[in-house]
């Protein structure tokens, strides 16, 4: 195995690095950060066999390109339907390809989905902090924000020809309202705020980063809740400002606040949540706590699973011919 090379000739706002996340640090006011669709980061490092939770680059609808300037190196993406442009040829994401010096990887925000993720087969270098590569956008602490001009260096890379191909998505995601479990202060909301909270269509705002998802739809009153005293917060907790207007924290989120929360998406659901896009409509279900944690159990070995078999390589290109029934009959003379 040797290195690889990429410059950077584009990239949107909000690419970025991205490991697992910088656990372990939220008592000291650090946020975990790290990708905001986690089950497309880990089915990215999955496809490729790659150690989970290595370095990604986590794309937003801005885009990015890449030039190979040495080496070659194989790479997965994923996530939202972004288009694909390798060697002359589009196509979507959720594929395995491969790059050689001189080849030009162009990735843009397609039909649907707000994130994509680009992995190579190998190990990206990049700086860390507090052992993580994980970015914080707002401060770009980690790896940080990808700039035109900047080089991508992938230790070890490899050439995964037994991988190439189409990558298997998820079938396990369910459709319909994004779950969520009220509280933990509803009660400080007035009249049937929390009914058309869950009752109620809300759009997906621009006011949407990695940070948290502004929403627009009916103002959800407060009944003077605005004094209580900051506490933790969790990703996905749906807080209100005194405007009324709720704003579900993401993976960048602060990690104390003092305004109210209605209700928590439940971690199963976040991942769809995400990928919503500007205008989007979206709709919130209650559960109860042990309903989510049901869902969460549930949703996690389905998860296993499906890592389990995309990370099984495919064989040489001379192995799938071999498996494959290529003569369908026969004319005889």
């Amino acid at each position: 195995m040797t290195d690889a090379a990429f410059t950077v000739s584009f990239a949107g706002p909000l690419v970025t690095y991205q490991d697992a996340g910088r656990t372990g640090h939220m008592r000291y006011g650090v946020s975990a950060s790290g990708p905001m669709d986690r089950l497309a980061f880990d089915a990215a490092h999955a496809a490729l066999g790659n150690r989970p939770g290595q370095t990604a680059i986590e794309i937003s609808l801005g885009g990015l390109v890449l030039t190979c300037t040495s080496g070659a190196v194989s790479f997965a993406v994923t996530g939202g339907d972004f288009g694909v442009e390798h060697r002359g040829q589009k196509q979507g994401s959720w594929t395995v390809l491969t790059a050689e010096k001189g080849d030009r990887i162009t990735i843009r925000g397609g039909k649907a989905g707000s994130w994509a993720y680009l992995t190579f087969a190998g190990s990206v270098a990049c700086t860390g902090w507090l052992g993580s590569a994980a970015t914080h956008a707002a401060s770009d602490f980690g790896g940080g924000a990808l700039q035109a001009g900047q080089t991508i260096r992938v230790e070890d890379a490899s050439v995964r020809g037994d991988r190439a191909g189409e990558v298997p998505r998820p079938g396990f995601l369910t459709d319909g309202p994004m779950r969520v479990v009220p509280g933990p202060q509803d009660q400080h909301f007035s009249g049937d705020a929390l009914e058309q909270f869950l009752s109620e269509r809300f759009a997906v705002t621009d006011a949407y980063d990695r940070m948290g998802m502004r929403m627009r739809g009916p103002e959800l009153p407060l009944a003077g809740a605005l004094s209580i005293p900051s506490e933790p917060i969790v990703r996905g907790s749906v807080q209100v400002s005194g405007d009324g207007v709720p704003t579900v924290l993401l993976a960048d989120h602060q990690t104390t606040g003092g305004y109210p929360k209605i209700a928590t998406v439940i971690a199963p659901d976040l991942d769809r949540l995400v990928q919503s896009r500007s205008g989007d409509m979206v709709r919130f279900a209650a559960v109860s706590a042990a309903e989510a944690v049901h869902a969460a159990r549930g949703h996690l070995a389905h998860k296993a699973a499906y890592l389990e078999q995309i990370a099984v390589p495919r064989g040489s290109l001379d192995q799938r011919l071999m498996r494959e029934n290529l003569i369908h009959g026969c004319v005889l003379d």
